[in-house]
């Protein structure tokens, strides 16, 4: 993340001459197109399969060019990757969908995902990761439901700060049905438990979520809706739109995933893939106005498409991204199995500035 003093470049959009196609939904402004800077090795389920979804970033602050990517393979398990792409880590843990992660204490990273091996139990799987050799230890599956909720699958997921004292982290499953639960994360006899503490509901199917810990905002990607914002600092969760499917927003479903471009004390970005133009937004934090659009474009490592997860991270990353790591599924990687992209973020806001 940028700290309290890190700016951020204006960014600015033409809309001059946008208008919508007669006979396509969604947005047609335009998108500046980037290349991808490198890409991992595919995931392990292969063919045509839909697997790779959905990755997570730990900076190594001490050797950033160290650092480490997390991402799932929805039909099979979790990896590790390094920066050059290469796996440092697999743990076959089932059908982990989303991931997210967390430095809870110097060098102890907990890496948790939304568990949907049981469609009808939604678990958090969760995970100790080694900074310096990039492997996982697995620290079970937890159950976080209250006695007498009705079956679900676990879908999205997003962690937030501890929002009380104990607790490593707060917990937010996605379920399929639309149901965003909080759970927290908490140290109990020597073991991690997920205890559930209470939920917000939206109409229909949802999945990407980020929490910005500087302000307690959830922000929720309802796919054929749009974005919303939950405070979690109020004592019942309740969402308040933020950014609808449609021209103005640049935004067409399916609304995937989300991260974030924080700039000082609340400001900067939301970025979210806009699946269904194969594009990705950014969208003013505090207001939603939309700041530009880029695309992954074919190059070296070749173009994304169908985009589910996405992540962001700001800060050196070494030589090959010096200025923050953005990282998205490719939902087409042919003809190897799907992967993730990596990007260097400084050459997304070049471009757009100069859009």
């Amino acid at each position: 993340m940028a700290g309290p003093g890190a700016m951020l470049p204006v960014l600015a959009l033409s809309l001059a001459g946008c208008a919508t196609m007669a006979g396509q939904p969604g947005p047609v402004y335009p998108a500046v197109d980037v290349q991808a800077s490198g890409e991992t090795v595919p995931v392990g389920t292969g063919g045509a399969a839909d697997a790779a979804d959905d990755p997570a970033i730990w900076r190594n602050a001490a050797n950033p060019a160290a650092s480490l990517i997390v991402g799932t393979d929805k039909k099979a398990g979790l990896y590790v990757y390094g920066l050059d792409g290469r796996v440092r880590d697999y743990n076959a843990a089932g059908l982990l969908n989303n991931v997210d992660l967390r430095e809870v204490a110097p060098g102890r990273i907990l890496v948790a995902a939304s568990d949907r091996t049981d469609r009808a139990v939604p678990k958090i799987a969760l995970f100790l990761l080694d900074g310096q050799t990039g492997k996982l230890t697995p620290l079970g599956a937890q159950a976080f439901l209250p006695a007498g909720h009705a079956p679900a699958e676990a879908y999205g997921f997003c962690m937030g700060k501890g929002l009380a004292e104990g607790e490593l982290a707060r917990a937010y499953v996605v379920l399929k049905d639309g149901e965003v639960a909080e759970s927290r994360l908490i140290d109990a006899d020597g073991a991690l438990r997920a205890q559930y503490v209470r939920s917000v509901r939206f109409a229909t199917q949802s999945e990407g979520c980020v929490v910005d810990d500087r302000t307690g905002t959830l922000f929720v990607a309802e796919e054929d809706v749009g974005i919303w914002k939950v405070d979690l600092k109020a004592p019942t969760l309740a969402a308040e739109a933020f950014a609808m499917v449609g021209a103005d927003k640049g935004l067409a479903a399916d609304v995937e995933g989300l991260a974030l471009a924080p700039d000082g004390a609340s400001g900067g970005y939301l970025v979210a893939s806009s699946q269904g133009d194969n594009a990705y937004v950014l969208l003013d934090l505090g207001t939603g106005a939309l700041k530009g659009r880029f695309r992954i474009a074919a190059g070296r490592f070749g173009a994304t498409s169908e985009t589910d997860g996405i992540e962001l991270a700001l800060g050196d990353f070494g030589p090959d991204f010096p200025a923050g790591l953005f990282v998205a599924q490719d939902g087409d990687n042919a003809p190897a199995a799907q992967n993730f992209k990596l990007v260097r973020w400084d050459e997304v806001l070049d471009r757009i500035s100069r859009k």
